[in-house]
């Protein structure tokens, strides 16, 4: 393997080149605790006047091309995307606020305007990123214009925030004392990193590997797809190379797009994907890091094999995205070895009525263990990682599965856990498990009336925190010993929660009855007809809720 890197400025990075970053990248996903560390970089090298090295940068050199009398070579950045689009976000604000009145700014100002775009027609910019739906990027190296109404996509928002702060950034260095022109020369002449760029692609994955592999701040999901890619390279020959690479990259396009900025989501995809790789079944999900090493055990050197890898993990991320995308399983789906059985029925591709019936039964099991009794996450690990791997390796058919989970479930039937339940705090650490099991209330008291649960009114309440919909039908204020009662508790939308908070329950009474949800609906009737809303109103409703639990959670 023959590397030339290279020390550069940053001014002598940007120079005669044009970057791409390809759609198979990760989307741009840097917070402002990033950006914030690269402003705090460039402040140290203004302070110091001493080059300030900042990273390691690693491209594909593509095709060169002319644009007047300037040639320019085009790049692939595999590594550095996200440093490199801050600092051309930052230039774009740097020009910004260089002036007009002043003949050097004016000049420097034209400098890096023609920097950022090229060409007569200056419809060329120094960097085409990807992900960018909404052209929020584009337009803002163009315009200087800050779109953020166009932001559709996690990607596009992180854009416009860089943008954001990126501007704040400069003026807070204007408001410091210190002139513009300070903060170019800083940029351009005291930052500095080690660029590799490299002609040949299989050369250019394996160099990521072996850069990345020492304990930088590279997600491991990245890695992964620079090792598959790597592969391919080395041990694929001929035209299949080609379509397998192409291939490959719209695997990795395909899962970037669905992840957004998801890191969680992909994060546990790789575990999943890695526990299922292995041979036999692991006592414990695996780290990243080692799934990353099954994975790319499993691919080994067949095409085949590779290619299985990387469809495999786009298909686990789809379904692992179902799963945290579903607010209303949230108060389900909070411990990851029970997401990983939820994962394993949904990866099997059971029919519609098959599939139903087994998250069905997989939701009552462990709301059961985990919200009802109140079981941490060291609980019943082994029991669903065992059943989780046999699901999607051994092929257990319905009746298999059920009986996996009545053997979870063992010593914990709904007649069990009720006997050691307290309903007398449900509000502090358990609302989005109240707001989870009020949601059921209303649907079967929906069922029982011959009525729709009323979509429009949940879906906000799914929207927000669950502490903005939790209603104290006697409200806090008032001291009372069963204030976070489950009978004195119930759910309005949000705004209409916060509007009412200090009232008493005969006052709140008519907006109850007009909130469109139906238990909330039934509490106002009832306040209406007594009157009063008495603690011994609040345990005859905690008891008709208990009556519901026995019977919606029992097997």
């Amino acid at each position: 393997m023959q590397l030339n890197p290279l020390h550069l400025k940053i001014s002598g990075l940007l120079d005669g080149r044009l970057f791409r970053i390809p759609e198979y990248q990760r989307a741009y996903s840097w917070t402002s605790r990033q950006r914030n560390d690269l402003f705090g970089d460039i402040e140290e090298a203004f302070r110091s006047g001493r080059e300030h090295f900042m990273a390691t940068l690693v491209a594909l050199a593509r095709e060169t091309r002319e644009i007047g009398v300037d040639e320019f070579k085009t790049v692939e950045l595999v590594d550095g995307q996200q440093r490199v689009t801050t600092l051309i976000i930052l230039m774009k604000a740097i020009e910004k606020a260089l002036s007009l009145g002043d003949s050097t700014q004016e000049k420097v100002k034209r400098e890096v305007g023609e920097l950022l775009v090229k060409g007569d027609d200056h419809s060329l910019i120094l960097l085409q990123t990807n992900h960018d739906t909404s052209k929020v990027f584009v337009n803002y190296i163009r315009t200087g214009v800050i779109d953020v109404d166009s932001a559709v996509t996690a990607a596009d928002r992180n854009l416009v925030n860089a943008a954001i702060d990126c501007e704040k950034f400069v003026q807070r260095w204007k408001d410091g004392g210190n002139s513009i022109l300070q903060l170019v020369a800083t940029i351009r002449n005291r930052l500095s990193i080690i660029y590799h760029e490299l002609a040949d692609e299989a050369t250019v994955y394996r160099v990521f590997e072996v850069l990345n592999s020492r304990g930088l701040d590279v997600k491991w999901i990245d890695k992964l797809k620079s090792q598959l890619m790597a592969l391919i390279f080395e041990h694929v020959e001929g035209g299949s190379r080609d379509e397998a690479v192409r291939e490959m990259q719209v695997i990795w396009q395909n899962i970037y797009r669905s992840l957004e900025n998801s890191t969680k989501v992909g994060d546990e995809a790789l575990r999943f994907a890695g526990a299922w790789a292995a041979e036999s079944r692991l006592n414990r999900i695996p780290s990243e890091a080692d799934a990353t090493a099954l994975l790319t055990a499993t691919a080994g050197t067949q095409l085949k094999t590779i290619a299985q890898v990387g469809h495999q993990l786009e298909v686990i991320v789809q379904a692992n995205l179902g799963l945290f995308q579903n607010t209303r399983l949230s108060a389900v789906t909070r411990i990851v070895h029970a997401r990983f059985v939820a994962a394993a029925i949904l990866l099997r591709r059971f029919d519609v009525k098959t599939e139903a019936e087994l998250l069905g039964k997989w939701e009552r099991v462990t709301f059961r263990i985990y919200e009802l009794a109140n079981r941490d996450s060291r609980h019943k690990v082994g029991e669903y990682i065992r059943l989780g791997y046999e699901i999607y390796r051994g092929d257990l058919d319905k009746e298999a599965i059920l009986r996996g989970l009545d053997r979870i479930s063992k010593g914990y039937s709904i007649d069990e856990v009720l006997n050691i339940v307290s309903w007398e705090n449900c509000y502090d650490g358990w609302q989005n498990q109240l707001r989870y099991l009020l949601f059921r209330y209303d649907e079967y008291l929906a069922k029982k009336a011959g009525q729709k649960v009323n979509t429009s009114q949940w879906n906000k309440i799914w929207s927000q925190d669950p502490s903005s919909s939790i209603e104290h039908i006697m409200p806090q204020s008032s001291n009372e010993s069963y204030i976070h009662h489950l009978g004195n508790l119930t759910m309005l939308p949000p705004g209409v929660n916060s509007s009412l908070k200090d009232k008493s329950p005969t006052i709140k009474g008519e907006n109850y009855r007009l909130c469109g949800l139906i238990g909330t609906n039934d509490v106002g009737q009832l306040i209406g007809d007594k009157h009063n809303w008495s603690e011994e109103m609040v345990l005859a409703r905690a008891q008709n809720i208990e009556d519901f639990i026995r019977k919606e959670w029992a097997d």
